[in-house]
């Protein structure tokens, strides 16, 4: 039987629940508090300068295949992606950076030019991370996270001891040259832990990396959102913006509805693909799942200062996506995760998309968009984000051997305030719930409430964990078990 179900947030997770969720036959609204669509994936456009605001990378094509071949479509059905070249450019030093290109083949010769024997053993280590890909991607990410039996498979019995190990353990094994292990390292900072703590098996982002590769959305990683909405609509879902949830309304701890802009709206089913912990805070007190001394002893994915920068002419020495490891890479994970604090030397990664995309730009400009992890929770001031931007701009200018600060047009800030303030973001994270060993799968806070019926969550928070691709999934494991369950009460 058809339900009337309202959805919290209009981001990646949200969106794809949303489409499941009609086309099995439902009437699907969806509510976001701010003026656009698209949650941390919207868009900020000036003076022909066009940013995405959150998401900048394109990785696992695959997953997004998968999602729109759901619905009988493709993905250039509503968008068109190209492959990059090179993926991105790591800085380490002053004119010494390492470029990765758009094959495995291309990596393997820039590693063995680097540390010799390093290219059969990077084939190897790719190998066993593609293998890791086809369980991880292909089946154990589609499960809701509602058992630990879920992870007991004879694929993943034959990998247990990668679950027990950790991708920095193991890459060291491996490879010695430190600029080598930093790159290796670097696509698990997506599942938002340290390489330290994030378990060998999820070497599969190294695959997604080496190879499968980078690509990029023509128009930017909004063009995803737009084609997500238009597909949502043409299944019926009604769309509407400037609309705050302001409460779950229950009855007999059954969500009944919402509340939104102090009207309330009748529903049958509640899902929220906003901040969990926000969701909850909705909720009188007894009916809260998790405790704030539970989300407190969560380890969260970093936070990020944001800086979207305008430049009157074409930057030399980068490209599309470019990483700047010129400082210790280890204590600037202790500045996120143990002792949080405002990093001393913070690493930081700046896009240039109009480098591939003239689209993103005026002609003969640039737009840049820069980043540095902070710890969640931190004091921000204007002051401080100036303080920064001036360190990062300096090493920019440093390392690539240009002058860019007076060619800046204009920029703009995005940081802890405005996570908390418009996305309602936990201690204002950027990423949601890290996945480590102790919050993976079935460890992560539930799809379902275990308090409130007919209310379930998705998202980052949630299974299977941060990141786009995950996003999609999360909403078709959320949208799963909503029509599992309905059929059950039938």
């Amino acid at each position: 039987m058809p339900k009337k179900i309202t959805i919290l947030g209009s981001g990646f997770s949200s969106l794809a629940a949303a489409s499941y969720l009609a086309q099995a036959g439902h009437e699907v609204h969806i509510y976001d508090k701010n003026a656009t669509l698209g949650g941390r994936a919207r868009q900020y456009k000036r003076d022909g300068f066009t940013f995405d605001m959150g998401p900048s990378w394109y990785w696992m094509p695959d997953v997004f295949d998968r999602f729109f071949a759901d619905f009988g479509k493709k993905t250039s059905d509503f968008y068109n992606i190209s492959k990059l070249d090179p993926a991105y450019r790591v800085y380490f030093g002053k004119h010494d950076s390492i470029a990765i290109g758009d094959s495995l083949g291309k990596i393997k010769e820039t590693f063995e030019a680097i540390e010799p024997g390093s290219a059969q053993k990077l084939q190897e280590f790719i190998d066993d991370a593609g293998n890791n890909y086809e369980v991880a991607i292909k089946d154990l990410v589609y499960r809701p996270g509602v058992s630990p039996l879920e992870l007991v498979t004879p694929q993943t019995i034959k990998k247990i001891g990668s679950f027990f190990s950790t991708i920095s353990r193991d890459v060291r094994k491996a490879f010695k040259n430190p600029k080598l292990i930093q790159i290796l390292e670097f696509p698990v900072l997506f599942l938002g832990a340290k390489p330290s703590d994030t378990p060998s098996f999820y070497s599969f982002m190294n695959y997604a990396d080496f190879g499968i590769g980078t690509f990029h959305p023509k128009k930017g990683m909004h063009a995803v959102i737009e084609g997500m909405i238009t597909l949502a609509e043409s299944l019926g879902v009604q769309m509407h913006a400037n609309s705050n949830v302001e409460s779950i309304v229950t009855k007999n701890n059954t969500a009944t509805g919402i509340t939104v802009n102090g009207k309330t709206i009748k529903a049958d089913i509640v899902l929220s693909g906003a901040d969990y912990h926000h969701t909850e805070t909705l909720l009188p007190k007894n009916l809260r799942q998790y405790s704030e001394t539970y989300w407190d002893k969560k380890t969260f994915a970093p936070s990020s200062l944001l800086f979207y920068v305008g430049f009157d002419k074409k930057l030399d020495n980068v490209n599309h996506h470019t990483l700047f490891f010129d400082t210790d890479f280890d204590k600037h994970a202790v500045e996120i995760y143990d002792k949080p604090k405002w990093p001393d030397a913070p690493l930081f990664y700046a896009n240039f998309p109009s480098i591939s995309d003239k689209a993103m730009a005026p002609e003969g400009k640039e737009a840049g968009f820069f980043l540095i992890p902070l710890a969640p929770g931190l004091h921000d001031t204007q002051e401080l984000r100036e303080e920064y931007f001036d360190r990062i701009i300096n090493r920019l200018e440093e390392l690539t051997g240009q002058s860019v600060k007076k060619n800046i047009i204009f920029k703009e800030s995005f940081c802890v305030k405005d996570f908390v303030e418009q996305y309602n973001s936990y201690k204002g994270n950027a990423y949601g719930l890290a996945n480590t060993l102790l919050q993976t799968a079935f460890l992560r806070p539930k799809l379902k409430s275990k308090k409130v019926a007919n209310l379930y969550f998705t998202g980052q928070l949630t299974v299977p964990g941060p990141g786009v691709p995950p996003a999609l999934i999360s909403g078709k494991l959320v949208a799963g078990l909503i029509t599992k369950n309905d059929k059950k009460k039938k």
